[in-house]
């Protein structure tokens, strides 16, 4: 690597990324976002950014069409995978989790997707995800915003986002706050992975960025640890907000893109996320935990096969992480499609058999009290959300 060529990755991350170009950026960062309300219960949304595999998340062990789409992704209880219920088993990355599993505080929602089908674009699928629209781009306003003014307990509302903008999800009429004073984390692996394929043929920046991961000391921007340092380290700060005055939180984690090489970025994406449950948890203290929902979502899942380069595609549908002493937890939530070479969607993909927006739906009625007219008609527009749904706690 030249000298140039260093100097350039020992830039700040910001001043970085500013260099590629605003828009580009945008849409790499790590964004982390809070809001808040008034009231007891507490609801907070995790964004998994990338496409997360919800079938390497949680896998269907029993299926025993998984090793045959899988050879090289599928686990069983004997080689490593967390048996949940006989049927699936948790990633072994998530291995932290398994204390809340067992104290009732963790389940999954399975086999769920947005109404996007288009495969193509991160972006249009999280404009999906977080304006609660299946025309995303037909909205400018968030689901999670929405929500805020139905809250019927709620006295006072505020929100706080750390990144340098407001994310979609918390955009709206009600007020937010910013906040980006730790928003300067590492990038992710698949954000890295974007960069590289994007500059590969710059004389300066596709040589640096090929060298990336040889460099001793690792530079600030790409270091894992400082990564998963920064990450956690706000989780417990959100926590500890929400132990205060907010009552709902939003953040998102980057890092699920994985085309390539799979076992490695997905292992760690999960620890990360694992890190950011458990420290989330810690900052909130025990007697805010047992008044909270967490929901981890993403924009689509992943196809079941492995590409050429060790990784999988963008797929359809995927896994949502629920957690927090107020969800119904120790499940596997699921009307399981199958994974028979009839039963896939497009035949490539995990079959969508439940919209995710049903899910955020059935927590904003459990947590929140609003009503399903106002879910269905100010929220989630034509959704048809109904309380007896599979997703509302009922004991």
């Amino acid at each position: 690597m030249t000298m140039a060529a260093n100097r350039e990755f020992r830039l700040k991350r910001r001043g970085f990324l500013a260099s590629l170009g605003a828009a580009a950026a945008s849409s790499l960062l790590p964004n982390v976002s809070l809001a808040a309300t008034s009231g007891d219960r507490r609801l907070v949304v995790i964004l998994l950014r990338g496409g997360m595999d919800g079938v390497d998340l949680v896998q269907p062990y029993g299926d025993a069409n998984l090793g045959v789409l899988r050879p090289d992704l599928a686990l069983t209880p004997a080689s490593g995978l967390i048996d949940l219920d006989g049927f699936f088993g948790l990633h072994p990355a998530a291995s932290g989790l398994m204390s809340l599993w067992r104290a009732g505080h963790l389940s999954f929602a399975h086999a769920i997707a947005s109404p996007y089908r288009g495969r193509s674009s991160h972006f249009e699928a999280q404009d999906v995800i977080e304006t609660g629209n299946p025309i995303g781009s037909g909205s400018r306003t968030g689901w999670l915003n929405r929500a805020l003014a139905l809250i019927p307990r709620t006295a006072s509302r505020a929100a706080v986002d750390i990144t340098t903008s407001v994310e979609l999800i918390m955009t709206g009429g009600n007020k937010t706050d910013v906040w980006a004073t730790q928003s300067d984390f590492p990038l992710a692996q698949d954000e890295i992975n974007s960069l590289q394929a994007l500059f590969q043929t710059d004389p300066v920046f596709g040589k640096a960025g090929a060298g990336m991961s040889d460099l001793d000391p690792l530079p600030p921007i790409v270091n894992p640890q400082a990564r998963m340092t920064g990450i956690a380290d706000l989780a417990k700060l959100a926590g500890s907000l929400l132990a205060e005055d907010y009552r709902v939180a939003s953040f998102s984690l980057a890092g699920w893109d994985t085309h390539q090489e799979q076992k490695r970025s997905f292992a760690e994406a999960v620890r990360l996320l694992t890190e950011a449950i458990l420290h989330l948890q810690a900052g909130m203290g025990e007697a805010a935990w047992q008044q909270t929902a967490v929901v981890a979502i993403t924009e689509f899942g992943r196809t079941l096969r492995l590409n050429s380069m060790g990784g999988t595609d963008h797929g359809t549908a995927s896994a949502a992480l629920l957690a927090g002493g107020a969800i119904a937890g120790g499940r596997v939530l699921a009307d399981w499609p199958g994974l028979a070479e009839g039963q896939l969607f497009e035949g490539r993909d995990l079959a969508p058999t439940r919209d995710i927006r049903e899910l955020l739906a059935a927590l904003l009625f459990q947590q929140f009290e609003i009503t399903a007219a106002n879910l269905n008609a100010k929220v989630f527009p034509g959704l048809g959300f109904d309380p007896s749904s599979l997703f509302v706690k009922t004991n």
